[in-house]
């Protein structure tokens, strides 16, 4: 399923939300133009590596280099399609959730969902020497909060079946709720199986940050009314 767009038009203009957006996409660009070994400097220092905070290694890592990468990692992204595609479910969903919060309480919504999935990453791999990156842990915060205030919006998505790709409308509720189930049957998948990041993806991040959006809500003065 690729959600396309919304029916939930926001009511201000989201700038934190272009904002991280932007900086995402500066970011990635940055590196692809310098690449080579600063590319792999920075990816070593800042990605979420959980050895680097749970094994022997940390003895020998300073605290800012343990600390650092729970928020530098979702600043990060290993390709085009990773950047692209989180940009884009970032694009449809972040926005109505700054609507609803307002643009400082979004900001601190998205880095503390962002770090609570780093959290359930590193607690449930821990000593893996795999780099973690990407911004999906917080954005599956954010659909985590848009799971609980926009319930009833309608999802325009494309489902490529085969050899035919049909545009339909879906509730929110069961796009998010899907979506959650399948991160989560993954990630348990995954977890027993002793594959630490099965595809090269870490479910967990997106299991964490989408609970850890829905929980967040409240603290940060969301509602669970939908406004139309």
């Amino acid at each position: 399923m690729i959600p396309l767009k919304d029916n939930i038009p926001a009511q201000r203009a989201s700038f934190v939300n272009t904002a991280l957006i932007a900086l995402n996409v500066a970011i990635f660009i940055y590196l692809l133009i310098h690449g080579g070994r600063q590319d792999s400097l920075i990816f070593a220092r800042y990605s979420l590596i959980p050895a680097k905070i749970t094994s022997g290694i940390a003895s020998h890592v300073s605290l800012s280099q343990r600390t650092t990468p729970f928020v530098s990692y979702m600043f990060l992204h290993g390709g085009w399609l990773h950047l692209l595609g989180n940009m884009w479910c970032l694009w449809i969903f972040g926005d109505n959730v700054e609507d609803r919060l307002g643009h400082f309480r979004y900001l601190l919504f998205y880095l503390l969902c962002g770090v609570a999935a780093a959290c359930l990453h590193v607690l449930l791999n821990l000593g893996s020497r795999l780099p973690t990156v990407g911004a999906s842990g917080a954005i599956a915060g954010v659909m985590g909060a848009y799971f609980i205030l926009y319930p009833r919006a309608r999802i325009l998505t494309l489902m490529p079946l085969l050899l035919i790709f049909p545009v339909i409308e879906i509730p929110a509720y069961f796009f998010l709720g899907l979506w959650f189930f399948l991160q989560l049957a993954n990630a348990f998948f995954g977890f027993f199986s002793g594959t630490q990041a099965l595809a090269g993806i870490a479910w967990w991040a997106h299991v964490g940050g989408f609970v850890a959006g829905i929980m967040l809500l409240r603290l940060v003065g969301g509602t669970s009314r939908e406004r139309r």
